[in-house]
């Protein structure tokens, strides 16, 4: 099993991409506010960077087959900088998808072991959704 250290690095990123994710949620809640939004990405986009090293966060956003999640996610970044949220948000929320879509499996199992909420996601019908991905390989 491989093990992920935590090192101060490590933790400021977490902390930052759950800031990214929630100030980008405050900016939908207030009507696509482009400054929250902005701040949020940025925050986000940040936090990945110390989370798994900028050079790993490189390497992940100029694989080729990540371009068309890549140009996506930067598209609308750039939708968001210039006044246009609501659709910049569309573009970077199917450019989450495609880019982030190798995780979902990591992140289902990661929810089946949560104590309260994990039951829901032991279901059969649920299990038997999330086994169809779980053969996938992390993209990372």
């Amino acid at each position: 099993m491989v093990s992920f250290e935590m090192n101060d690095l490590k933790k400021i990123g977490l902390g930052l991409t759950g800031f990214g994710i929630f100030f980008s949620f405050l900016g939908i809640i207030f009507f696509f506010d482009k400054g929250l939004i902005a701040m949020g990405n940025i925050l986000f986009l940040s936090g990945l960077g110390l989370t798994i090293g900028l050079k790993s966060t490189m390497q992940f956003f100029t694989k080729p087959k990540n371009y068309k999640g890549t140009i996506s996610f930067g598209a609308g970044f750039f939708l968001v900088l210039i006044g246009w949220p609501f659709f910049g948000m569309l573009l970077e929320a199917y450019g989450f998808i495609v880019l982030f879509s190798g995780f979902w499996p990591t992140l289902a199992v990661f929810l089946q072991r949560i104590p309260i909420i994990g039951w829901i996601f032991q279901q059969p019908f649920v299990t038997s959704f999330l086994d169809r991905y779980r053969g996938k390989r992390v993209p990372v």
